[in-house]
């Protein structure tokens, strides 16, 4: 699936995970309202491609994972200072839901910077006068 900016929705969900700061967490419905498609899409990109990103920051809305995930994000979410909720199934997303509205204009940028042309390095000018001849 493709987006209209031409971007896969994949990398476009990769690039949201990628701006949740350390020590935070999203839910797969908060990714998927910043890329503007289904929680159950984020979910599917994130089994998939997870493992290129931090994937223990993405929880579901209750801030749990399922299966065995948890035994695998836990020596991720001690590292950054995650707990873990009493009933033992993920963290309390109230507690460390990263700031949506940051995270939004995060990937916002990082978008555009992936949209951008490349610019021309002031090395690069350099070598091309240094390169050319006085007398042209």
């Amino acid at each position: 699936m493709t987006s209209e900016r031409g971007h896969d929705l994949a990398e476009l969900v990769l690039l949201v995970v990628e701006c949740i700061p350390a020590g935070r967490v999203a839910s797969y419905g908060d990714i998927a309202e910043i890329v503007g498609c289904g929680p159950r899409a984020v979910g599917r990109v994130l089994s998939r491609y997870g493992h290129q990103v931090s994937w223990w920051r993405v929880t579901s809305h209750a801030g749990d994972f399922s299966g065995g995930l948890l035994a695998q994000a836990r020596p991720h979410w001690d590292a950054e200072g995650i707990d873990v909720k009493p009933n033992g199934l993920g963290c309390r997303i109230v507690r460390y839901r990263a700031d949506l509205d940051q995270l939004a204009r995060d990937y916002g940028e990082r978008l555009r910077e992936l949209e951008r042309p490349e610019a021309v390095h002031p090395e690069a000018q350099d070598q091309d006068v240094e390169g050319q001849d006085a007398g042209a």
